[in-house]
């Protein structure tokens, strides 16, 4: 590892636990979203391999996918860690693994509690973040359960406001669900009592940067 690589690393410990010290836990928000479910790329996956599809360029196009609508509610459960419990609804074709033939257009409803782990706390304006829980479905007379897990990017307006984006992989546990992807673009805002005009209106800054 070069020096600079060493200072870097360093510094970036340092600032890890010094911003540790400093609460920057996020407090509850209610977003709306606008999401699109994506069956089509995680069925190609599955039945050949990443590189195939790339090579043949078998991910769906935006107008082979299904859109809808989320709400979601998030609670800071550290700085670095949020909650998220999201609700989401789209009218779609969904066939059953154990039921070939079975899709109908019908309305998907999905709910999940997951973990948001952001790489950097709510003190930055934008932090890259892994997400994962657990999820049910409710699809016509069919209930299952899935695993959603993906990444996303938040962009942080003074503590009041966050734009959220996110890329999912929903994981079927139950014969009554499916792969497929999940799309989704935000925004939320605080709810309850409003913090300080002098603590949201702090400079912070938008990554952490390294000295020379």
């Amino acid at each position: 590892m070069s020096k600079f690589h060493g200072l870097w690393f360093a510094f970036m410990l340092i600032s890890l636990f010094s911003f540790g010290q400093t609460e920057y836990k996020k407090e509850a928000a209610i977003g709306v979203h606008f999401l699109l479910n994506d069956f089509k790329s995680a069925t190609n996956l599955r039945s050949s391999s990443l590189n195939s599809v790339f090579i043949n360029k078998q991910f769906a196009k935006v107008k082979e996918m299904t859109a809808g609508l989320a709400l979601n509610y998030l609670k800071g459960l550290s700085n670095h860690f949020d909650l998220a419990v999201t609700g989401a609804g789209s009218f779609v074709s969904y066939e059953l693994r154990n039921n070939p033939g079975s899709a109908k257009d019908r309305f998907l409803l999905e709910v999940d509690a997951s973990v948001i782990a952001k790489m950097l706390s709510d003190k930055y304006w934008i932090t890259p973040y892994a997400q994962t829980g657990i999820g049910g479905l409710i699809y016509g007379v069919y209930y299952g359960a899935f695993i959603p897990a993906g990444v996303g990017l938040q962009v942080n307006f003074y503590d009041e406001a966050y734009l959220l984006m996110n890329a999912q992989y929903r994981i079927p546990i139950t014969e009554t669900s499916n792969y497929h992807f999940y799309y989704s673009l935000g925004i939320a805002g605080n709810i309850g009592k409003k913090k300080d005009a002098s603590s949201s209106l702090k400079v912070r800054p938008a990554l952490p940067l390294a000295s020379n």
